[in-house]
């Protein structure tokens, strides 16, 4: 076993840093020495679920970069001293359908997530990248393309790779317009990719007061969803209009926004929601979602990226401040996503 160092849960609000224990790297694995990690909305979700009290720790954190420390001998695709990241998923079963569709994301035997999920090998309970170091089979790590940013670039590993598979399976290209409903960390580079993907690009949002923010982020324009008016002109407008609201709310205004045969996907609020069918029927427009993304799509949206001079808008803070990074991201108060820079581990 290898130690290194990292947060720990201490409750639901708080972390402490700690020792942790990584496993020596298998014949396919790699060591990554993490320099940066992303700070998500489900990490949020599974500190406020802990239970301090419980027998296996938590750590989390699944969108990082950093460099190849170390490589096992069936190693191919590593050096020591590459650039690398790594996402929300660390392994799958290779073998049902949807692996062989390359959306190991949705692996029929779930796949193993990069914090609190189960190691297929010795059952041990995966700890995420608030951490100096990781070690990953080299399959699910990506060589990360030069031109992007460490820091900037972490974030593309969970909400980048998130709002980029429903834009690439929905087929937005030059010509389609598209919606983007929320302007926060999926929302932001929701807009960047399709605006990049040549669509006309359009922000939903509470109010006018982002709309230069959207301007900045290339979007064309803004639709205040309280007004009624520039709601009721926006009806059937959009090819696809990307939901990234994260709380509870009605699906049916949306669903207005939404042109014949377009769809309406949400990212953002994964709870159970209600649907009017007529609000389908009426347009025979659909409803679908989207969770993360498989190797194929994760190392094209990277190129994709890197092609196109995309990464997210942050804000990196010291590893040591992880507790204001959360308080803060409770309340919203971020633009876009934070960073958090583990040097400060070593």
């Amino acid at each position: 076993m290898r130690t290194t160092t990292g947060w720990r849960a201490a409750g639901p609000t708080t972390l402490r840093r700690a020792p942790l224990e990584r496993r020596d790297p298998r014949p396919d694995d790699i060591a990554v020495r993490v320099d940066y990690c992303g700070v998500c909305h489900t990490d949020l979700h599974a500190l406020r679920s802990y239970d301090p009290h419980a027998r296996t720790p938590l750590v989390p954190g699944h969108e990082f970069t950093g460099v190849v420390a170390g490589i096992g001998p069936e190693v191919t695709a590593f050096a020591v001293g590459d650039r690398v990241a790594v996402g929300n998923i660390v392994d799958s079963c290779g073998a049902c359908a949807m692996c062989e569709a390359g959306q190991e994301n949705f692996c029929h035997a779930f796949p193993t997530l990069t914090y609190g999920g189960i190691d297929r090998h010795d059952g041990s309970t995966t700890l995420g990248g608030y951490s100096r170091e990781y070690v990953v089979r080299e399959a699910f790590a990506y060589p990360l393309p030069s031109g992007l940013d460490l820091a900037a670039t972490a974030p593309l590993m969970c909400a980048g790779v998130t709002v980029w598979e429903p834009l690439r399976s929905l087929g937005v290209r030059p010509g389609s317009r598209v919606a983007v409903a929320g302007l926060g960390g999926l929302g932001h580079l929701a807009v960047k990719m399709a605006v990049a993907l040549g669509a006309t690009t359009t922000v939903i949002s509470r109010t006018q007061d982002k709309r230069d923010d959207a301007r900045e982020l290339g979007a064309h324009d803004l639709v205040a969803s309280t007004d009624a008016r520039q709601m009721a002109r926006a009806r059937d407008s959009f090819d696809v209009v990307i939901d990234t609201i994260s709380a509870p709310h009605d699906l049916a205004p949306y669903l207005r926004l939404v042109a014949m045969d377009g769809t309406l996907s949400l990212l953002g609020y994964l709870g159970p929601v209600t649907v009017e069918t007529t609000d389908l029927l009426i347009g025979r427009k659909k409803l679908s979602s989207a969770g993360s993304g498989g190797r194929r799509a994760t190392a094209e949206m990277l190129r994709f990226c890197a092609d196109h001079d995309i990464t997210a808008d942050i804000e990196v803070l010291p590893s040591s401040q992880v507790d204001t990074a959360l308080d803060r991201l409770r309340r919203h108060d971020v633009r876009y996503r934070f960073v958090l820079d583990m040097s400060d581990l070593d």
